[in-house]
C-alpha cells in the first residue's frame, strides 16, 4: 500500500514538473466532487492591485454505473453546485495572496431517493510570487510573458461527516461537504501572449493528509491550459474567447490504511469559454465536457460543467 502511494506521489510530482518547464503539455481540474470538487477557475481577469468576485461552479457525475458507462437502477446521480467568494491581493510586484471561500449545495439521487447537503467548505489561501515577467517587441508585435508559483494550504472548515462514508470500505468517498483534512497545494500560472494572442496554464498539485476519521482522500493533480485571443473595443471593453484542454489525476484514497480500490483516476475534458472586462468589472464562463475518462475503475462517470463569474477589480 505504501508503495503504491509512493509511487503514485512521483508520478504527479514528475508531471508537475513538466507542467513547469512544458506548459501546454498537459491540463486540469479536480476529480469527483466532495469538498474539493471541480475548482477550474478560467482565466483569471487581470488586475494591478486587488479582485474580488462571485464564483458559481456546477459539476455532476454517475456512480455505480456499468460496463461502458451504462446507468441500471443502482445507478446514483449526483450533483455538486458551489458558490464561491473569492480574493486576491498584489502585495508589491512579486508576490499575490488569492483565497477562496465555498459555499456548496450537494444532492444525490437513486431509485427515487433523495439526498441532499449545504454548507460552508472548505477555505483556501494561497500565495504567489512572479518567478519571471517580461515584456519585448517581436518585429511589430509586443511579446508578455508571465509565470506565478504558488503553495497553499485548505483548511478543514468543511463538515465531514464520517458516518456518511458508504459501507463498501473500498467505495470513493465523495457527499461530503469537505474532506475534514488539512491539505497543501504547490501551483504554477503561466501566461504567454504574443499581441492579443496567448496561450495560459494554470497547474495544481494538492497533497491530501489524513483527517480525524482516518480517511485520507488520494493526492490530485490538476492542469488546464487555454488558448485565448482579446478583442479589444475603444480601449475599454476588451473580450476574449478562449479554448482549450484540461487534464485530471487522482492518487486512490486510504481508509484507515486501506485501498479504496474505487477511487481516484483519470479524466481529460475539452473547455470552451468567454471572458469580458469592462473598465474595473469582469465577467466570464466555462463549459466543459469529457473527452476521456477512466474514474475508480470505470464506476464513475464524469458529465458536463460549467462555471460563471463576476469579479471587480479594485
Amino acid at each position: 500500500m505504501i508503495t503504491q502511494k509512493t509511487n503514485a506521489m512521483k508520478k504527479n510530482l514528475f508531471l508537475f514538473c513538466a507542467i513547469l518547464f512544458f506548459p501546454g503539455a498537459v491540463n486540469a481540474c479536480d476529480i469527483c466532487g466532495c469538498g474539493a470538487g471541480n475548482n477550474y477557475i478560467g482565466i483569471l481577469p487581470e488586475f494591478s492591485k486587488h479582485i474580488l468576485g462571485l464564483r458559481y461552479r456546477y459539476n455532476s457525475l454517475f456512480t455505480h454505473v456499468g460496463v461502458g458507462g451504462a446507468t441500471s437502477y443502482l445507478t446514483t446521480r449526483e450533483q455538486y453546485s458551489v458558490l464561491e467568494w473569492w480574493a486576491g491581493w498584489n502585495i508589491g510586484k512579486k508576490f499575490r495572496l488569492m483565497a477562496t471561500i465555498p459555499y456548496s449545495f450537494d444532492e444525490k439521487r437513486q431509485q427515487g431517493i433523495r439526498l441532499t447537503k449545504n454548507g460552508p467548505g472548505d477555505v483556501s489561501v494561497t500565495g504567489y510570487y512572479q518567478l519571471i515577467s517580461s515584456r519585448k517587441t517581436v518585429g511589430s508585435k509586443l511579446l508578455v510573458q508571465s509565470l506565478w508559483i504558488g503553495a497553499g494550504i485548505k483548511a478543514p472548515t468543511g463538515k465531514y461527516i464520517a458516518t456518511d462514508r458508504s459501507d463498501n470500505a473500498k467505495t470513493a468517498n465523495l457527499f461530503q461537504l469537505g474532506t475534514g483534512s488539512t491539505d497543501f497545494t504547490l501551483s504554477a500560472l503561466y501566461d504567454l501572449r504574443l499581441q492579443d494572442a496567448g496561450i495560459n496554464t494554470l497547474a495544481a498539485w494538492k497533497l491530501n493528509t489524513t483527517n480525524s476519521a482516518g480517511y485520507n482522500y488520494g493526492n490530485k493533480l490538476n492542469v488546464t491550459t487555454q488558448l485565448y485571443y482579446k478583442f479589444r473595443v475603444k480601449d475599454r471593453l476588451t473580450i476574449a474567447p478562449n479554448a482549450g484542454i484540461q487534464y485530471e489525476n487522482s492518487g486512490k484514497d486510504i481508509d484507515h490504511a486501506f485501498i479504496a480500490d474505487i477511487s481516484g483516476g483519470e479524466l481529460v475534458m475539452g473547455t470552451i469559454g468567454l471572458e469580458m472586462w469592462y473598465k474595473n468589472i469582469a465577467i466570464g464562463g466555462s463549459f466543459q465536457t469529457p473527452f476521456s475518462q477512466n474514474l475508480a475503475n470505470g464506476i464513475i462517470k464524469a458529465n458536463n460543467r460549467a462555471m460563471l463569474h463576476i469579479s471587480f477589480l479594485l
